[in-house]
């Protein structure tokens, strides 16, 4: 044989051998046989097989914990508090923790390999939570970036008894591998449909240079496309008070509002309660469902809308007001918004809008703790 063939057959003969070896030895080491999960001290117990990350463990057995990156950990969204002993921290997961969640053993689920017993505690609200196919019944263009999404769920899920959330909740979108894209991952998308249609669900997705998921929605997605949804998910929403409510958004914000105000439409909850709602835009060409809200306002008493350009141009012939979402709320609760009544502040947006949104409420007498967000990561 040429010597020259002989070196790399040899490589390649003991690289076999050793692939083959690690093989073996991870089937016999790593057999962690049947294993148990512990749910929020015993209300529910899995017999699960041990060796997988616990969030896709619990995704097999129909408990799916949000995880908006598909278990990649670099979204930080997947938190448990584990109450067994599983190791410490790993590097992967201090980035999403403050020391108080160390210090009570939250982790990140899929990060933590489940190869013994282990206990830990949820949210049981995480127990009503499925996995719906739907099929893309509606696209439409809202704005020139934000696609109104409108799904509607399998026969099977409809026989079952569909969907039921609360007016501020979100939801998962599958996105399927596509180009580059090897692996399937999730998105958290707010609800603009409300409960009272069980047979539907519907997004408003803007379209964000580079992204994944939009990129996906806007350009590949296809009425009558079979997509999968996890949900329902998330806390925000409408507190049971008398408080006067301030609402907040901007872009796609506009969709958790959208489901509690057609949900105060059909069922007649929250009219005898006052109502401001506040939508910044740049421009005119990104305000969208101003009909639906002024036909809100004409209907409900309670109920204002104040759309808000901070950048209108001259073709816009904008005659309502100008500047920054932020100044115009303030100037509202200076001069509009009576402070002699209890106020609840609620916010859909970017990080910095909400930020900022809260400095001007707790500037003008509401607390810290009366106001609820959605903020988009």
């Amino acid at each position: 044989m040429n010597p020259l063939l002989l070196g790399p057959l040899v490589v390649a003969l003991i690289s076999s051998i050793l692939a083959l070896i690690i093989s073996i030895t991870d089937r016999i080491v790593n057999d962690y046989g049947e294993v148990t999960i512990d749910i929020n001290g015993g209300k529910k117990v899995l017999t699960v097989k041990g060796g997988s990350p616990l969030l896709g463990t619990l995704a097999f057995q129909n408990i799916f914990v949000p995880s908006a990156c598909g278990g990649r950990g670099s979204c930080g969204a997947c938190k448990v508090r584990v109450l067994s002993d599983v190791g410490p921290h790993l590097p992967t997961e201090l980035p999403y923790m403050n020391p108080e969640e160390v210090a009570r053993n939250v982790r990140l689920s899929c990060q933590v390999k489940v190869k013994q017993n282990i206990a830990i505690e949820l949210p049981e609200a995480l127990f009503n939570v499925r996995k719906f196919k739907t099929t893309v019944e509606r696209l439409r263009n809202v704005t020139y970036d934000i696609k109104e999404v409108y799904l509607r769920l399998s026969d099977e899920a409809i026989a079952a008894g569909g969907i039921s959330f609360t007016p501020g909740q979100y939801a998962q979108l599958v996105v399927p591998p596509y180009g580059d894209l090897k692996e399937s991952i999730q998105r958290a998308y707010s609800m603009s449909s409300t409960p009272q249609d069980k047979e539907h669900i519907e997004l408003l997705i803007r379209l964000v240079p580079g992204g994944i998921a939009t990129t996906w929605v806007h350009q590949h997605l296809k009425e009558g496309d079979t997509v999968e949804v996890v949900g329902p998910f998330g806390e925000f929403g409408v507190r049971d008070t008398d408080a006067v409510m301030v609402f907040v958004a901007g872009g796609s914000g506009m969709a958790p509002f959208k489901s509690m105000l057609n949900h105060m439409a059909q069922t007649g909850q929250w009219t005898n309660r006052e109502i401001w709602y506040f939508f910044g835009a740049r421009s005119k060409r990104d305000m969208f469902y101003l009909d639906e809200m002024a036909d809100l306002a004409a209907r409900f008493p309670n109920f204002d809308f104040i759309p808000a350009l901070s950048e209108p141009k001259p073709e816009d012939d904008w005659t309502g007001p100008v500047g920054l979402i932020t100044n115009v709320l303030d100037s509202y609760f200076k001069e509009k918004i009576g402070k002699d009544k209890p106020m609840e502040g609620y916010l859909c947006g970017s990080p910095g809008m909400i930020d900022a949104c809260v400095k001007v409420m707790t500037a003008n007498g509401i607390g810290q703790d009366k106001i609820y967000f959605d903020k988009f990561a």
